[in-house]
C-alpha cells in the first residue's frame, strides 16, 4: 500500500469511529438527527429542532465527552508507548513502565477514601503518578550501572510499593461505598467523563504528545542505542529527560480521568510498526490515529455489550493478551 492511501485511512478510520459512537448505545439515535443535534449545538446552524431534550443531553453532555476523551486517551497511550519502547529499545515496554499508573491509582484511592469530590479525585491521582516517576527517576540516579536497566529496576521497586499501598486502602476502605468505587475506578472507565474534563486533560497532553512529535526523528537514533546516537551528536541524556517528561504528563492525565487501562500502548505501536514500518517520524504520528481508533472502539463495545458496563481494563485484556501474543508471533524481528 502507498502513502496516500494510508493517510486517508489514517484521517477516515478516526472519524468513521467517532461518528458512529455518537448514535449508538442503549438510545439509538439515526444519523440525521444526530447530524442536526450537531449542526445546531456546535455550529449555531439554523435547523428546526425535531428532536426531544433528551436526545440532546445524551449527544451534547454524555456521548460527545465521553469519545473525545476515549479518543485523546488511546492516542497519548499510544504514543506514549511507541516512543518508550524506542527510547529503550525495547517491544515489550509499556507507558506505565515507570510506575506513573500504580501512582495515578494510588492517588484516586486516596481521594476517594477520603471523600474527596471528583475534580480532588482528578487532581490527586495526577499529582502522585507523577509523584511515582519522580521517585522512580530519582532512585535509578542513586546506582552508577546502566542508566536504562536502573531506571526499570526504579520503576518496578515504585510500581510495587504504590501497588502496595493501594492494596491497603481497599483493606480499609468501606465494603459497601468506598471499595467498589476504588476497585471499578483502577480497572478504567470513562462513564463519569464531563465536558469540564476534557478541558483539565487537554492541555497536559497536548504538551507531552507536541514534544513527542517534535523529537520523533531523534527517537531513531536513540532506537540505535546511546553510544551511536551520542556518535551523532545527539544528546542522550537530555532527549531521555525530554521522552520521560512528555510521557509522564500524557499517562498521568490519562490515568487521572478514566483510571488504569492496559494493553493500549502495549500493542498499537506494534501494529503501527507493522503497518508503517520502525521509522518514528511516521510511526509516532500514525500511532495516534490508530490509538484513538482503538481505544474509542472498545469503550464502544463496554459500554453496549452487555445491560451494564464493563469496565475497560478487562476488555483491554481480554483482547490485547492474546491478540500481542500473535504480534510477536507474526513481527518477529520487524521491531529491529
Amino acid at each position: 500500500m502507498t502513502i496516500r492511501p494510508k493517510i486517508l485511512i489514517m484521517i477516515a478510520l478516526p472519524l468513521a469511529v467517532f461518528f458512529v459512537s455518537l448514535f449508538i448505545g442503549r438510545l439509538v439515535i439515526d444519523p440525521v438527527t444526530l447530524i442536526k443535534v450537531l449542526g445546531v449545538k456546535l455550529l449555531h446552524l439554523p435547523i428546526e429542532k425535531d428532536w426531544n431534550q433528551a436526545v440532546e443531553i445524551v449527544v451534547i453532555r454524555i456521548r460527545l465527552p465521553r469519545a473525545i476523551m476515549a479518543m485523546m486517551v488511546g492516542a497519548g497511550l499510544s504514543i506514549s508507548g511507541a516512543a518508550f519502547q524506542g527510547m529503550f529499545n525495547n517491544p515489550l515496554v509499556s507507558p506505565y513502565l515507570l510506575g506513573v499508573s500504580s501512582g495515578a491509582g494510588f492517588g484516586a484511592a486516596l481521594g476517594i477514601i477520603l471523600g474527596a469530590g471528583a475534580g480532588l479525585i482528578q487532581v490527586s491521582s495526577f499529582g502522585f503518578g507523577i509523584l511515582a516517576v519522580v521517585l522512580t527517576y530519582l532512585t535509578s540516579r542513586v546506582y552508577k550501572t546502566t542508566p536504562l536497566l536502573m531506571l526499570v529496576l526504579s520503576g518496578v521497586i515504585v510500581s510495587s510499593l504504590f501497588m502496595s499501598l493501594i492494596s491497603l486502602i481497599k483493606f480499609v476502605a468501606d465494603p459497601d461505598e468506598k471499595l467498589p468505587t476504588i476497585v471499578f475506578w483502577i480497572m478504567g472507565s470513562f462513564g463519569s467523563t464531563r465536558l469540564e474534563d476534557l478541558f483539565l486533560t487537554f492541555w497536559p497532553m497536548a504538551i507531552g504528545v507536541t514534544g513527542l512529535l517534535m523529537v520523533r526523528w531523534r527517537i531513531n537514533l536513540m532506537s540505535m542505542g546511546d553510544r551511536e546516537a551520542k556518535a551523532m551528536g545527539t544528546r542522550v541524556e537530555l532527549l531521555k529527560g525530554i521522552i520521560i517528561f512528555c510521557t509522564t504528563l500524557i499517562s498521568a492525565a490519562a490515568v487521572s480521568v478514566c483510571g488504569i487501562i492496559g494493553w493500549v500502548g502495549l500493542v498499537i505501536p506494534h501494529i503501527c510498526r507493522m503497518w508503517v514500518g520502525p521509522d518514528h517520524r511516521a510511526l509516532l504520528p500514525t500511532t495516534i490515529m490508530v490509538g484513538a481508533s482503538y481505544l474509542l472502539v472498545i469503550d464502544n463495545i463496554a459500554r453496549t455489550l452487555t445491560s451494564s458496563e464493563i469496565p475497560l481494563g478487562i476488555l483491554t485484556s481480554i483482547i490485547g493478551a492474546p491478540f500481542f501474543a500473535y504480534l510477536l508471533r507474526r513481527s518477529k524481528g520487524i521491531f529491529n
